[in-house]
């Protein structure tokens, strides 16, 4: 699940060994754990974007 994180977490916190997204930055999540941050307050959906292919890309 795309998530977009609404806050900043503190530095040197981590998510299973990586750093969390910057504020304002998407995200792949893991769905339950993206969840989890929508419920909490910390991070907000976004909405998947869909690319529509050029006449030239089609070809």
């Amino acid at each position: 699940m795309r998530i977009r994180m609404l806050v900043q977490m503190p530095p040197g916190a981590r998510r299973n060994g990586q750093p969390w997204p910057d504020k304002g930055k998407a995200e792949d999540i893991p769905t339950g754990e993206a969840r989890h941050l929508v419920a909490a307050g910390v991070a907000e959906p976004v909405a998947a974007q869909r690319r529509v292919k050029t006449k030239k890309e089609a070809d």
